[in-house]
């Protein structure tokens, strides 16, 4: 929907007028920016080497390089963006060796009813191409720890399974799935591994895992929402010496917000943003080849300028001198009816 004064209210006439001087003045041919990019990672094409079934719906995928150069490297608890051939983008942990800089591996469970993406992922075959982008690190393995409880639930186990190999007899990891046909990588596990599932146990105590933790211990966390939020409720009732480390795969809930207007600078553009959807999600309805990446408000990627309005910050990444003007699109907000962004 394009902004027209005639239609428009006054704050809004205001803003298309700023928004027409700055067209004119700033976005000349030599004179506009381009679109930020990521400051850390690597974009890469890869090569699918080899498709594995792991379990009930989920396989791995082994990607090299196509002349076999060596990878960058990584730490427990990295993850790659994965481009797809449709055009989406998903983010999957990597869950093989960091020592081996000739592949990557990671793990995806399909989602028959999901967005399409894990299903796409699961159509793919030994020799199709891919363009990756990362490693990045946002659920960091600390290697001085005392002493570690790692909790995995189904394909949570992929971020988590680097992280109990580097802890070595200092881990101690708990599996949970629904059935362990449903469990991916059972046969990597050390030894001592607590594996348990619904059809043999029952419902989980997670309160009650928890409590296994040793003073000090370096608690990890990966799994659906309820695990996830089960955890933070509990462990520093149960453990206060403890800290927590939790990772989820999804995008957070949108939570107290309200409709609001944004325009898009560089063309004119205005869309509406809803009050349970995000501003990423309203720009790419308009501008599909928008940059972003962890849709969770740590990364940066989707950091953009601010040229009118407030906005209310809901990230984890700028500082107070960075969001001067500047927002991170994928969690925060409008702190009023309209924003103008360097788009």
């Amino acid at each position: 929907m394009t902004v027209r004064e005639a239609d428009a209210p006054a704050g809004l006439r205001a803003l298309a007028a700023a928004m027409d001087v700055y067209k004119r003045v700033v976005t000349a041919p030599g004179m506009a920016r381009s679109n930020p990019v990521r400051r850390s990672g690597f974009d890469l094409d890869v090569v699918v080497r080899a498709v594995h079934a792991e379990a009930a719906d989920v396989i791995s995928l082994t990607l090299e390089r196509p002349g076999g150069e060596r990878l960058p490297s990584w730490r427990p608890g990295s993850h790659l963006d994965v481009f797809l051939p449709s055009g989406r983008q998903r983010q999957y942990s990597l869950c093989g060796y960091p020592s081996d800089r000739r592949r990557y591996r990671i793990a995806v469970r399909r989602i028959a009813d999901g967005d399409g993406g894990s299903v796409e992922m699961h159509g793919l075959r030994p020799g199709d191409t891919l363009r990756i982008r990362g490693p990045r690190n946002a659920f960091t393995f600390v290697e001085n720890a005392p002493s570690y409880l790692f909790l995995a639930a189904g394909i949570g186990i992929t971020p988590i399974l680097p992280m109990v190999r580097a802890a070595g007899s200092r881990g101690r990891l708990v599996y949970l799935g629904r059935r362990r046909e449903t469990m991916p990588f059972l046969d990597e596990l050390p030894a001592r591994a607590d594996i348990r599932t619904d059809d043999e146990a029952g419902p989980h105590d997670i309160a009650g895992i928890l409590a296994t933790a040793k003073p000090g211990a370096a608690v990890y966390v990966c799994g659906p929402p309820p695990v996830l939020e089960a955890a933070q409720r509990s462990l520093f009732v149960i453990n206060p010496t403890a800290s927590l480390h939790t990772e989820r795969f999804s995008a957070l809930p949108v939570t107290g917000g309200h409709d609001f207007d944004i325009t898009l600078a560089r063309t004119g553009i205005s869309v509406r943003a809803g009050s349970t959807e995000t501003a990423l999600e309203a720009i790419r309805r308009v501008k599909p080849d928008v940059v972003y990446s962890c849709r969770q408000g740590f990364c940066g990627t989707c950091r953009i300028r601010v040229l009118a309005g407030e906005v209310d910050h809901r990230d984890r990444l700028l500082t107070d001198g960075d969001r001067a003007g500047h927002m991170l699109t994928c969690v925060s907000r409008a702190d009023g009816d309209a924003l103008v962004l360097d788009l």
